[in-house]
């Protein structure tokens, strides 16, 4: 069976290649292996999108991540996984291509989503190291895991890859966690001297219901600047049925930045306040049938001082980063149960005074989008 589609990115691994373990997002369980195994699993997503937004032809959109490029076919992504699992041992590697990991993944390694290594130390407790992808956020990176194929501002300043160890604890089938030591906030190569941490767990009441608390701990300050600016992410995701066709999935993120506050001056070495960037994210899917769903996702995202998105100058002389609001709706049609055609359309507006799409001939606040996706999975 597939991953639940409703399922967080902290709890996904493997982009392709599901069923080849039970614990969510930290790799797989081998309580029932008794001879190594090795499987091999694809993904292909492929997409046609418009944007209102006038970048110019074959050009990236702004956040550009799925989809990035308007009036044109291509492919999100094309990727390769390979897992070994033994009773002590296991591994990971997916390679990918595409608009995706260029327009999105980190320019080092580029080509590599995953690789890393695993040993069993007991029954319950796993290390496993090399490179994940993140264990942050209540969207996946893809679009075969999510319910959306496009994905929400929070979503993409979030950090998406990571390299490191994790120590993986799983007591029982409801509950599982991991503890992450890594090199940094999206960083496959180290940025400075200091490494960062985070923590995942996550309990399943049921199969349809689930709490989710996700957190990282990083600074990315060039170490020959002596003002730190240590961030704190924080992200609860709850995944709740509302009847047997309805789902619902409810995300919230408080990231709290050191000396980062830009009230009167954009210059964050001279600063002493906290900053902070807050976000909601809320998607409702319904099952019409077996094999054709309608859902919808409004989300905002509140980074009023830049620690994320970047410090601009507004129509009123303000310093200020991104305040983004979104809305989407889609329907998903699956002839099989690894694969789809879905289509989405959706608006995204920053605050009024910062007018950074351009449409028709003149700067505005506000972007529409449409995009079809077609992807399947082995």
């Amino acid at each position: 069976m597939p991953i639940s589609i409703n399922i967080p990115k902290a709890y996904l691994i493997t982009l392709s290649c599901t069923g080849f373990f039970c614990v969510p997002g930290f790799g797989q369980t081998v309580d029932s292996v008794t001879k190594p195994k090795f499987k091999v699993g694809g993904y292909v997503d492929t997409y046609f999108a418009w944007y209102n937004d006038s970048v110019g032809t074959g050009n990236l959109e702004k956040f550009p991540a799925i989809s990035p490029r308007s009036n044109a076919f291509g492919v999100n992504v094309a990727q390769l996984t390979g897992q070994y699992t033994s009773e002590r041992l296991r591994s990971t590697i997916t390679l990918h291509v595409g608009d995706l990991p260029s327009a999105a993944w980190s320019p080092v390694f580029n080509y590599i989503q995953e690789a890393n290594v695993g040993v069993r130390l007991h029954k319950t407790l796993w290390l496993d190291a090399g490179f994940f992808k993140t264990h942050i956020g209540t969207e996946a990176l893809l679009p075969k895991d999510n319910i959306f194929s496009s994905v929400s501002a929070i979503t993409f300043f979030e950090p998406w890859w990571q390299s490191g160890a994790r120590l993986v604890f799983t007591p029982c089938d409801k509950f599982t966690s991991a503890l992450y030591i890594v090199n940094g906030y999206n960083a496959f190569v180290p940025i400075n001297k200091k490494k960062a941490v985070g923590l995942a767990a996550t309990y399943n009441f049921t199969d349809n219901l689930s709490i989710g608390y996700y957190n990282f701990l990083s600074d990315n300050t060039p170490d020959n600047i002596s003002t730190s600016h240590w961030r704190f992410l924080n992200n609860i995701v709850f995944n709740f049925p509302l009847g047997k066709k309805v789902s619902g999935v409810l995300g919230a993120d408080l990231i709290a930045q050191e000396n980062s506050s830009i009230t009167n001056s954009p210059a964050f070495v001279n600063q002493t306040n906290t900053a902070y960037v807050y976000s909601l994210i809320f998607t409702l899917k319904y099952e019409v049938t077996k094999k054709f769903d309608v859902f919808g996702r409004i989300d905002h995202f509140n980074d009023s001082q830049g620690i994320l998105s970047g410090i601009y100058v507004d129509d009123n002389g303000n310093y200020t980063g991104y305040i983004l609001s979104g809305a989407t709706i889609g329907a998903e049609y699956k002839p099989f149960d690894n694969a789809y055609i879905r289509i989405e359309g959706g608006e995204v507006q920053t605050n009024n005074a910062l007018k950074i799409f351009y449409s028709n001939g003149s700067y505005t606040n506000a972007r529409m989008d449409v995009m079809l996706n077609m992807g399947i999975w082995f």
